[in-house]
């Protein structure tokens, strides 16, 4: 049930479906292993399984053995790459979220893809955006409370 939505924030964040495909095994496997943990106080089901997905994505992203093997990838594969990214699994539409994150304010629109799709840290979008921290992490804030209001 879960699968598709959580395969789909992972492969926009790991860009490799194999590598993506692994990732989504390993983030079932923690959700199994850590479901005692999940607290229905502290917010949705889903919610807790998204963030566990891309916390490993993110994770993984960063990973020297991960920088490492992109380093060194053949003509080949990298063409089956290409090809490979023109199939776009996640469709945020579904549920209209593509529509609201691009109703909000530029600026919150622009933070929330670098850190929640691109895998960026909020430092690392700080220095990119050259922004504060506090700003950043001030407009993930708001961004994250407008986009609340719509499913409450």
């Amino acid at each position: 049930m879960y699968s598709g939505a959580l395969f789909g924030v992972i492969s926009r964040i790991i860009l490799q479906p194999e590598v993506a495909e692994d990732i989504l095994q390993e983030t079932f496997i923690k959700i199994w292993k850590s479901a005692d943990n999940y607290d229905s106080t502290k917010g949705r089901l889903f919610t807790w399984m998204m963030n566990i997905a891309r916390n490993l994505a993110i994770d993984k992203l960063r990973s020297k053995d991960f920088k490492n093997a992109n380093k060194n990838q053949d003509i080949e594969n990298n063409v089956d790459f290409i090809d490979a990214q023109k199939e776009v699994t996640f469709n945020a539409d579904a549920i209209g979220l593509k529509d609201m994150v691009t109703s909000l304010k530029p600026e919150f629109n622009l933070v929330l893809d670098m850190v929640y799709f691109k895998g960026y840290t909020h430092v690392e979008a700080a220095e990119e955006l050259d922004l504060p921290l506090g700003t950043v992490k001030t407009r993930i804030r708001m961004a994250i409370m407008e986009l609340r209001k719509n499913f409450n």
